[in-house]
């Protein structure tokens, strides 16, 4: 194999590769002896099929897989060997190719472009910790026990009202005829949130324990019964007890009810649940700012063809004009994100940060947690799309990258209150809403004083805008 390589303009390099006809024969020799005994013709003996029968059988077929093979390894070579790192995906031109012949190709590259990354270990950020007061905790716990309701046996001969709790069995018929699904025993219903059928629980308002009483209500649309939908139908309820709201008692054996081992146990478990709530915003604001201490750090050359790419995935949804309007906006955030990507991406190599199998897969079962009764189908979204994996494993490698920053970088460790959390998360939003406005205000400023140009200056206008279409000519790249 030979290589050479041309420079071309900016970060653009054309790689030529040769590999004579004798190594791709000999490639294509092995392929031959790897199917000729896997091979049935009629006619011929297993593993005694003559390589030219093969070849008119399959030697097409062949000759694909051994070229994409031969070009897979001999420029993943030709760029590993001449230190080459392809910011996106190489263009492949081949020249001359064929069996019993040369191949000549060429690989047109964007080199990433050089990053420098002195001094990382003094970028700054905030790392926050909330401290959670006894009484947060407390009034959380008691939120939770309002969502626990209690009943006890109400007095005799007291009658049922809104909130209560009514224990009754029925016998339903429609039309005098009893039905399939019409009976009910110890039934239970909470007066006032309309849960069994509309209107139903409405009726036993005023009931006593050991009445009998007729509800009438119409059977539902999803009634399993289709002769039966929305038909009128008679309940004879036996009212077995009324129950009236009982406070809960916070105590162990409410801690248990709830998974916790005691009272105790369940106050760690929910201060611990509401320093995560607000930990991992404050970890956003955190990240954000060893972004943008990131941004300082100087990139050669932001890549044409990765800029063009980002400004695609940006416009994506947008009419052909709204993406053209917002095409320079979309391009400096394009740049941003890409300058950003391409910093870390080098802090990584250089720290031979890489994501595992089983990282990965961890990062898949987190996705599958956060819908539950879905499992299946995010399971098969990722077995079924390599470029969403590929994304999940770009946001782990992004974390660890992170991660790794954060260890090197000076942190200012601060633990605050909870108002204090909120307080910084509400500016945090209010500079980020400001920020937007003046972004917006300053491209309306742009659009006005284009539109308010006096005519005078048309013809200057006119040849500023043809040199700037030279200088654009000129530096493309």
């Amino acid at each position: 194999m030979k290589v050479t390589v041309e420079n071309k303009k900016g970060l653009n390099k054309d790689v030529k590769v040769f590999v004579d006809k004798k190594t791709i024969n000999n490639y294509m020799d092995k392929k031959y002896e790897e199917i000729k005994g896997t091979v049935n013709l009629k006619g011929f003996r297993p593993g005694k099929v003559p390589r030219e029968v093969l070849k008119r059988q399959f030697g097409k077929a062949i000759f694909g897989e051994v070229l994409d093979k031969v070009l897979k390894e001999t420029s993943t070579k030709a760029l590993e060997e001449n230190k080459i790192k392809p910011a996106g995906q190489p263009k492949l031109d081949l020249k001359t190719y064929g069996e019993d012949k040369d191949l000549e190709y060429v690989l047109s590259v964007t080199e990433i472009p050089k990053v420098e990354l002195k001094s990382i270990e003094n970028i700054k950020f905030d790392e926050y910790t909330v401290k959670i007061d006894q009484s947060e905790t407390d009034r959380r716990i008691k939120e939770i026990a309002k969502n626990q309701p209690s009943f006890k046996e109400a007095a005799e001969n007291v009658e049922a009202k809104e909130g209560d709790l009514v224990v009754f069995d029925y016998s339903a018929t429609v039309d005098e005829k009893s039905f399939k699904g019409g009976e009910g025993k110890n039934t239970q219903l909470t007066l006032g949130k309309d849960l069994f059928l509309k209107g139903f629980d409405k009726q036993l308002v005023g009931v006593k324990k050991g009445d009998e009483k007729i509800v009438e209500a119409v059977l539902p649309e999803n009634f399993p019964e289709k002769e039966l939908i929305n038909k009128k139908a008679k309940f004879k309820c036996s009212i077995l007890a009324i129950k009236n709201p009982d406070e809960v008692k916070i105590d162990d054996q409410f801690a248990k009810n709830l998974g916790a081992k005691d009272l105790n146990d369940l106050k760690s478990l929910i201060s611990k649940q509401i320093n995560d709530e607000y930990k991992n915003s404050l970890d956003r604001l955190t990240k954000n700012q060893i972004l943008k201490e990131i941004e300082k750090f100087k990139v050669s050359e932001i890549p044409e063809n990765l800029l063009a790419e980002e400004v695609k995935i940006l416009s994506q949804g947008m009419s052909d004009e709204d993406a053209k309007k917002s095409k320079s906006n979309f391009e400096e955030i394009a740049k941003k994100r890409i300058k950003v990507g391409l910093i870390l991406n080098e802090f990584g190599e250089q720290n031979q940060i890489k994501v595992t199998e089983q990282e990965l897969q961890m990062e898949v079962q987190k996705q599958i947690q956060m819908m539950p009764g879905q499992e299946k189908m995010v399971m098969d979204f990722y077995k079924k799309n390599p470029n969403a994996l590929a994304s999940l494993r770009g946001t782990v490698y992004e974390e660890k990258i992170l991660n790794a920053i954060k260890q090197k970088g000076k942190s200012s460790k601060k633990e605050i209150t909870k108002n204090e959390a909120e307080k910084i998360l509400k500016e945090s939003q209010n500079q980020e809403l400001d920020t937007n406005k003046e972004q917006i205000k300053d491209k309306q400023k742009k659009t006005e004083t284009k539109k308010t140009s006096p005519k005078k200056t048309a013809a200057k206008s006119t040849k500023a805008k043809t040199v700037k279409k030279k200088a654009k000519k000129v530096s493309k790249k």
